[in-house]
């Protein structure tokens, strides 16, 4: 009896300290936890290339986490910081013009008022929607405002130059060491979870088809909308429009809605402006690509449900969005995931025992 309780109390001690070291070293890490996280993920999605280029380099898993490594910077890298810093310049520029006057959302408005006919102009007249000075400003403070944000991200973004680059490049060398050594990682990973042995298989499974589901079915879908709608935009002559692209791409993680959230007003715009061909033009590609797109493609790269519903993917997304940045658009869903797949299982269990 005292052997059992004095070994109990050694059990008990080392899962205290191995869970008060576990909490520490995540402290350590959180200041590149973010990097770290995008290396993992990097690490699962290239996983398939760099087994090709396993095969094609004799076997040599250093070389082949080399050449995967190499195509993610020239292929995804490279391009997302010529796309970012684009933006950037887009939106300080409409910041700047907006400041200066040289764009006057009241007269976009007034434009767009007139050119209603007069029955609809008398509807939004007693709807109380006539006097439109106060949606004007209001209007007007939402558009400098969101562009002031991304202005600000680029003074930050400028100010911590080191701590960006420090962050991109213990990024690419965690991913290095994922994409040579993940096996291993993983089979110890899960030979240390202190559950059943199916469990701990079925979750990772789970973990890695969340995973996937959420970057191929939501970022690159967003991607393909976001430039179906920048290449509109540039067809027919609208400004600033790799932001306008990007906006459009961040808005297909809205469900129903999506990127139109986008493209009918500036669709109405060009419209009311007498611009009736350009207008017509973003109404065809909204509806016949950019809207389409994401049921074409999504099947395609996805290929089976994630089994979470729409609802909680979206408001799983935004809150983590806004808790940690835009890691948040895999940690939502991907969190979610797993607490549907852990209460199923344990209801399974529940079942099994009450059959037993």
């Amino acid at each position: 009896m005292e052997q059992a309780r004095s070994k109990a109390i050694e059990q008990g001690g080392f899962l205290l300290f191995l869970g008060l070291i576990t909490l520490a070293l995540l402290i350590v890490v959180m200041p590149f936890l973010q990097p770290v996280l995008w290396a993992a993920l990097a690490a699962i999605m290239f996983h398939p290339l760099k087994r090709w280029f396993l095969q094609r380099v004799r076997g040599s898993d250093t070389v082949a986490a080399l050449l995967t490594l190499l195509v993610i910077f020239v292929a995804v890298i490279l391009p997302a910081f010529w796309i970012g810093s684009e933006v950037v310049d887009e939106a300080a520029g409409l910041v700047i013009a907006f400041q200066q006057g040289q764009i006057d959302v009241a007269e976009w408005f007034e434009q767009i008022f007139s050119a209603l006919p007069a029955n609809i102009q008398a509807s939004l007249v007693e709807s109380g929607w006539g006097d439109l000075s106060a949606l004007q400003q209001r209007a007007q403070e939402f558009a400098q405002d969101s562009l002031g944000l991304i202005a600000q991200q680029a003074i930050a973004f400028g100010g911590s130059v080191f701590g960006y680059v420090l962050a991109f490049a213990v990024g690419l060398y965690v991913s290095f060491f994922l994409l040579r050594d993940g096996k291993q990682v993983s089979a110890s990973i899960l030979d240390a979870l202190p559950f059943e042995h199916s469990i701990s298989e079925r979750l990772a499974e789970r973990f890695l088809g969340i995973v996937r589901a959420t970057i191929k079915g939501s970022i690159v879908v967003g991607l393909v909308q976001g430039a179906l709608g920048a290449l509109t935009f540039w067809i027919v002559g609208m400004p600033s429009v790799l932001l306008f692209g990007v906006i459009m791409a961040i808005a297909s993680l809205l469900p129903a809605v999506g990127p139109a959230i986008v493209w009918v007003p500036a669709a109405i715009y060009l419209l009311a402006t007498g611009a009736i061909w350009e207008g017509l033009a973003v109404i065809f590609s909204g509806v016949a690509l950019i809207g389409t797109i994401d049921n074409i493609l999504r099947p395609i790269l996805v290929g089976r449900d994630t089994g979470i519903p729409d609802w909680l993917i979206l408001v799983t997304t935004l809150g983590g969005i806004a808790l940690v940045g835009l890691s948040g658009i895999v940690i939502g869903p991907l969190v979610v995931g797993l607490f549907l797949a852990g209460w199923g299982i344990l209801g399974e269990q529940r079942r099994n025992q009450l059959a037993d």
